[in-house]
């Protein structure tokens, strides 16, 4: 059994701004450990230096990503907002793959209760 499990880009514009982009990883059904169903998987390219996040409400200014990664929604949700006006709403289980590094970047900010809970992994 295949299957695609979709990721939000948000990539850096020849302007200077940012933009959303649709991606997705390719799953495959894999055998993990004994005693378990076979379950889906699939690779998300990485580097060291993953980092977990939690934090209160907040509103950001616009800003580009300190370095390529992937953004693991956890817990909470997020509003990011890319300079053509464009926003998107992500919640627990979603990836967003964070390439905007220079130029304006986005704008993020925290809804509905806290704590908003994170993994930043790093991406070749």
């Amino acid at each position: 059994m295949t299957d695609t499990q979709p990721f939000t880009r948000i990539v850096a514009t020849p302007d200077g701004g940012s933009s959303f982009a649709d991606g997705g990883v390719s799953l495959s059904s894999q055998h993990i450990a004994e005693g378990t169903p076979p379950m889906l998987t699939g690779p998300i390219p990485s580097m060291d230096g993953v980092m977990y996040l939690r934090t209160g409400p907040f509103e950001g200014a616009p800003h580009p990503a300190p370095r390529k990664q992937w953004l693991v929604m956890l817990r909470g949700a997020l509003r990011v907002s890319v300079t053509d006006g464009t926003s998107r709403e992500f919640r627990a289980g979603d990836l967003l793959l964070l390439e905007d590094t220079s130029g304006t970047g986005h704008v993020q900010a925290t809804m509905g209760d806290p704590p908003f809970e994170a993994l930043f992994i790093p991406a070749p």
